[in-house]
């Protein structure tokens, strides 16, 4: 099995290259939507988070309102690092419930958002950032999720930089390019993805003889 972590900035593009990644083969497991799945109505991570925040987090229909807890904790370090301690343990326990069950021989992509912000890059075999030019999230987010300038500089700024990101990127993916071209990179990544597995393999067995 070879443990892949993948990151990049907020708008960097990153879902769509898990989402290419999977056509190829790989194991997804994404931090996003189990930290949302640690969090449904009748969890005890929503319990904690209410706890810790107040009802006002909370939507008509008793589910977590995720905007207005975005706007409370990311321009608040604090608020940030105590929803941080409630959500990454149960999403860490379920990663690796997930990655226990995949096949051997899986190349496994970790979908982590927060990798760098939170000193991930030792669990994995690798680590591959998503990179695109901060003016690029900026007019992603402006222009394709809708936020105010304000709040998408907020959600830039509560992140690790450019700079950090890049230097614990083992493979780089650059997404400031058009669509064929971030392709035509994914394919290259995947094969280079396959050989290190298989390499990896290969040791194991022999170690094992």
């Amino acid at each position: 099995m070879l443990k892949v972590g993948l990151t990049g900035g907020i708008g960097a593009g990153k879902s769509e290259v898990s989402r290419l990644l999977v056509e190829h083969g790989a194991v997804l497991i994404d931090a996003d939507r189990i930290a949302r799945e640690v969090v449904a109505p009748g969890t005890a991570g929503l319990a904690a988070v209410v706890e810790t925040f107040g009802e006002g987090v909370l939507a008509p229909d008793g589910g977590l309102d995720r905007p207005r807890l975005g706007s409370l904790v990311f321009a608040d370090p604090e608020k940030l690092a105590a929803l941080n301690a409630i959500v990454h343990p149960l999403v860490g326990a379920r990663s690796r419930e997930l990655e226990e069950s995949a096949a051997e021989d899986s190349v496994v992509v970790h979908d982590v958002p927060l990798l760098t912000e939170n000193g991930l890059a030792p669990l994995y075999d690798l680590v591959v950032v998503v990179d695109v030019a901060p003016e690029t999230q900026l007019d992603r987010l402006l222009r394709l999720r809708g936020m105010t300038q304000e709040d998408a500089r907020a959600r830039m700024a509560a992140q690790a930089t450019r700079e950090k990101r890049l230097e614990i990127a083992d493979i780089v993916i650059d997404n400031d390019v058009p669509l064929e071209d971030l392709r035509q990179r994914v394919r290259e990544v995947w094969a280079d993805l396959t050989r290190r597995a298989h390499a990896a393999r290969q040791r194991s067995e022999h170690t094992q003889e």
